[in-house]
C-alpha cells in the first residue's frame, strides 16, 4: 500500500498529514530538531514517501528522514502555489495538498544536491555575503568623502596602500576620520574571511574535472566555475542547453496569445540568480580578453548596448558551458599558458606547496615567459577574427519546402 506523507515545516515545527488509501489523515506536528525527526522518522515504513517545501531547513529535514523512507521529496513552493491555490490556507491545509500532488504525480520537484554539491552551493553564498557586505562598507567611504568635497583619488584603488596614505592626507572632520578607520579595519577583516573561504573553494575543487574543465574558458576564474558548478550540479539533469538557460534565468520573457506575434523582453532572472550574476562577471571579463567571445561581445555591443551584449554574452557561456560538461571537452579555443596558471592559482590556495627554488619550471611557467604568452594572445586575436569573417558571411536557412516563387511561404 502505497503512503505519501506531507510535511508543512516551520522553524520549531513540522504539521504532518498523511495520503493513503485516496484519503488524507492528519497525524499532527512534530518537532523540528534532530531528535523530534528522528523518532518520527522511526515510526515510518521504507515504501513511504515524504514531501516537504523548499525552505532554509528543508534540505536538513531530508537529510535526517531518508534513511527511513523509500525518497524524501523537495517541492518547489511558487510552483505548488500556482498549481494548488486555496481560499483557505493552514498548515494542516498545506501538508495535504503536498501529499495529494505527490500522489497524483502533479507535484512540482526541486533536485536535492548530493552533500558535496551542498557544500560547495552554501561556500559559494558565503563568499558572495562576504564580497557583498565588502562592498557595502567601501561605499559608506566613497560616500564619507563625497559629502566632504574630497577630490576623487588619483590612484587605481582607494584601499590599497597608496590609497590609504592618500586618503590619511585629506582634510576631514574627525568624526569622519574616525569612522572611516572603523570601516578600513571592517574591510581588512573582510579581507581575511575572503580568503579563507577562497581556500575551502579551492580544496574542495582542485581536483575536479567539471572545474578544471571551465577554466578553459577565457574570462572564467575559479570562483565563477566552482559557483557554476555548484549551481549546476548534476549536468544530465539537463536534457538540453536552453533548460540550463532557463535555469540560469537568462531566457527571455514571452507573451503570446491567439493569433498574434510573441512578444519578447527582458530575461525573466528566475532560479539560480547567484550563478547569472557570476556569469554576467564572466561575461565582461571575456569581452576584454581576445578571442570569438570579444568578438560575439563586440557585435551585440553595436547592436544594442554594452549592457545587452554582456548578457547575451553570459547566455552564450550557459550554452558553451552546456555543451562542455555533456561532452567532456575542453573550450576549442584555450590558452593552455593561462589555464595552467589559474590551476595553479587553485593549488596555492589549496594548501600545496610552493614550486620556487625546486630546481626545475613550475607548472605555471609558461605563462610568465612573454614570448609563450604574446604567441597565445596571437593565436586567440586569430580565433576573434575568423568568428568575425564567419558571422559576416552566414546566411540564414531558409525554412523547409520554401521558394523564391513564395516569398518564403509554404506552397
Amino acid at each position: 500500500m502505497r503512503r505519501v506523507i506531507g510535511m508543512d515545516i516551520h522553524r520549531t515545527f513540522a504539521e504532518v498529514v498523511f495520503w493513503e488509501d485516496g484519503r488524507l489523515r492528519h497525524f499532527g506536528r512534530v518537532d523540528m530538531t534532530r531528535s523530534g525527526l528522528e523518532a518520527f522518522g522511526r515510526g515510518l515504513e521504507k515504501t513511504d514517501e515524504i514531501v516537504v517545501e523548499a525552505t532554509g531547513n528543508a534540505m536538513s529535514v531530508v537529510r535526517v528522514l531518508e534513511p527511513y523512507v523509500a525518497r524524501a521529496i523537495v517541492a518547489n513552493p511558487m510552483q505548488v502555489k500556482a498549481i494548488a491555490h486555496a481560499r483557505i490556507k493552514t498548515d494542516k491545509i498545506d501538508a495535504g495538498v503536498l501529499a495529494q500532488l505527490q500522489a497524483s504525480g502533479f507535484l512540482p520537484e526541486v533536485w536535492v544536491p548530493d552533500a558535496a554539491t551542498e557544500r560547495l552551493r552554501r561556500l559559494a553564498a558565503r563568499r558572495n555575503q562576504v564580497v557583498r557586505h565588502r562592498t557595502r562598507v567601501k561605499n559608506e567611504v566613497h560616500a564619507i568623502l563625497q559629502a566632504h568635497l574630497v577630490p576623487q583619488c588619483p590612484h587605481a584603488d582607494l584601499f590599497n596602500q597608496r590609497g590609504r596614505d592618500w586618503l590619511t592626507r585629506q582634510i576631514l572632520p574627525e568624526d569622519e576620520r574616525l569612522a572611516i578607520a572603523r570601516h578600513i579595519r571592517e574591510i581588512d577583516r573582510l579581507g581575511d574571511d575572503l580568503a579563507e573561504l577562497d581556500a575551502d573553494i579551492a580544496k574542495d575543487t582542485v581536483d575536479n574535472p567539471d572545474v578544471a574543465r571551465l577554466l578553459t574558458i577565457t574570462g572564467v576564474n575559479v570562483t565563477v566555475a566552482s559557483g557554476i558548478v555548484a549551481a549546476i550540479g548534476d549536468i544530465t539533469r539537463f536534457s538540453e542547453p536552453q533548460k540550463l538557460v532557463s535555469y540560469i534565468g537568462l531566457n527571455p520573457r514571452v507573451r503570446q496569445s491567439g493569433l498574434g506575434l510573441a512578444q519578447y523582453g527582458r530575461i525573466s532572472k528566475t532560479g539560480r540568480s547567484h550563478a547569472r550574476a557570476m556569469l554576467v562577471e564572466a561575461a565582461w571579463a571575456a569581452a576584454k580578453a581576445l578571442g570569438p567571445l570579444r568578438a560575439f561581445f563586440l557585435r551585440i555591443r553595436g547592436k544594442r548596448g554594452h549592457q545587452i551584449a554582456a548578457v547575451a554574452v553570459a547566455r552564450k557561456l550557459v550554452v558553451l558551458v552546456w555543451h562542455m560538461l555533456t561532452k567532456k571537452q575542453d573550450y576549442h579555443w584555450l590558452r593552455p599558458a593561462l589555464v595552467a596558471a589559474k590551476k595553479r592559482q587553485i593549488a596555492l590556495k589549496s594548501g600545496a606547496p610552493s614550486e620556487r627554488g625546486v630546481g626545475r619550471r613550475g607548472s605555471a611557467y609558461a605563462y610568465y615567459v612573454k614570448d609563450l604568452r604574446d604567441r597565445e594572445m596571437a593565436a586567440a586575436q586569430i580565433a576573434e577574427r575568423t568568428y568575425d569573417q564567419m558571422i559576416r558571411r552566414w546566411q540564414p536557412r531558409r525554412p523547409k519546402g520554401c521558394t523564391d516563387a513564395t516569398n518564403g511561404e509554404r506552397p
